[in-house]
């Protein structure tokens, strides 16, 4: 049996200034909520500006809280590492800054439970959205999706929202596969899982740009497509088998 329905893994890397409050703000929001069981997993990876001691602080704190440390940097890397380690049912993440509304996050989870999808994402871009962000944000952000939707035939509207969620029998078998360790990875797996026919579902979420946001957007956005290409000429779809339930069912693209 799982330990419990969700748990939420909060990624970190020297995010000091503003970790134990916004954990704080999650942890309550989480404890209000009683359609489902959670816990929480700060991910901190290679940080050097005191962020591992005050996450260890928090655990301590509050209940259903605990802490993972890596020595490599990375989102992908922290998620992968969090996420096959878990035993509960779904598995899920949130950007630290909390740019995206809490209100959304058991819409996120609950077709999950009830076995409605498989994976679940957070989109800033389909109708009842409500997103406040610069135009060269909002700009590279459309333009990096229509690159997506144009050569790897993706059906989802926004793969870079920090707000997704999955099945975790659909984490274990899909993680392995996922090259990425930084912030490809959530495109990467959300390719994979929609060539293999697993059930994407965007809930529209509403989402304020982090003024402090430690995202370097060019690099980021670079390194993305140099993903995309990896991704066109290696085709990693065609080397996972699925032994998910009713999987007969589901046909790569």
């Amino acid at each position: 049996m799982p330990s419990v329905d969700v748990e939420l893994v909060i990624p970190v890397h020297n995010e000091r200034v503003v970790l134990a409050t916004n954990v704080a703000r999650v942890h309550a929001f989480l404890s209000e909520q009683a359609a489902f069981t959670w816990s929480i997993v700060i991910a901190e990876n290679a940080s050097s500006d005191g962020t591992p001691a005050i996450a260890d602080g928090i655990a301590e704190q509050l209940t259903s809280v605990r802490v993972t440390h890596l020595v490599e940097p990375g989102r992908g890397r922290a998620l992968r590492d969090a996420w096959l380690a878990s035993d509960a049912a779904v598995v899920a993440y949130m950007d630290v800054d909390l740019s995206t509304d809490l209100e959304g996050f058991p819409r996120l989870v609950e077709p999950l439970l009830s076995g409605q999808t498989d994976v679940a994402i957070g989109s800033r871009l389909v109708p009842g959205a409500t997103t406040v962000r610069g135009p060269k944000r909002e700009f590279i952000s459309r333009a990096y999706n229509a690159v997506l939707h144009t050569t790897l035939r993706t059906g989802f509207a926004d793969a870079q929202c920090g707000f997704k969620a999955l099945r975790s029998d659909v984490a274990r078998q899909l993680l392995p596969y996922v090259v990425d360790d930084g912030w490809f990875f959530d495109t990467e797996l959300l390719v994979l899982a929609e060539r293999l026919g697993l059930r994407v579902r965007e809930v529209p979420v509403t989402w304020v740009d982090d003024p402090d946001s430690r995202v370097r957007i060019l690099p980021t956005a670079r390194a993305d497509l140099r993903g995309v290409v990896r991704m066109l000429r290696e085709r990693p779809w065609r080397e996972v088998a699925l032994t998910l339930p009713s999987s007969s069912e589901r046909i790569a693209k």
